[in-house]
């Protein structure tokens, strides 16, 4: 899947989801790129915020510097969240950005049952792409292909 869609559209089916990625694209640190991503995870799962947000944080030695989607999985694991309904991204362009390898790798890791939405959003205008974690990443590696459910970070 790889369909364009709207801010509008993604708002009213997930109320917030934009906004937190946005909040959390403020925050990111990128004196090297200048290059400011955010993202948000929705929960749905009762276990605190509805919303867990990451953006990229650059480091002078480039190979230890994350990306906002890594960063914000990785602290929803941390919190022993509930499997994520959708991840919204948003970067300082003018059209949605996808993910970098590692963070496609990832995303197809800690979403095992392919049932996440993913709405990549442009920091300026209205364009959004939605998109999933399987049409992000065809042919991914998989170390252990067994039971989807054993392999899933999410409590």
């Amino acid at each position: 899947m790889n369909a364009a869609t709207t801010r509008a559209a993604v708002e009213a089916e997930f109320p917030g989801l934009i906004a937190a990625a946005e909040t959390a694209r403020l925050r990111a640190y990128a004196p090297h790129s200048d290059f400011h991503v955010g993202a948000a995870l929705l929960f749905d799962d009762g276990r605190g915020e509805r919303f867990v947000g990451g953006c990229n944080v650059e480091s002078d030695v480039y190979g230890l510097t994350i990306c906002a989607e890594r960063n914000a999985l990785f602290a929803a694991v941390a919190q022993g969240r509930g499997e994520p309904l959708a991840l919204a991204v948003v970067a300082d362009t003018d059209e949605p950005v996808a993910p970098c390898g590692a963070c496609r790798q990832v995303l197809h890791e800690c979403d095992p049952l392919r049932r996440m939405r993913v709405f990549l959003v442009a920091g300026a205008g209205d364009a959004v792409r939605e998109t999933s974690t399987a049409a992000l990443l065809p042919g991914a590696f998989v170390l252990d292909a067994g039971d989807a459910r054993r392999r899933s970070p999410w409590r």
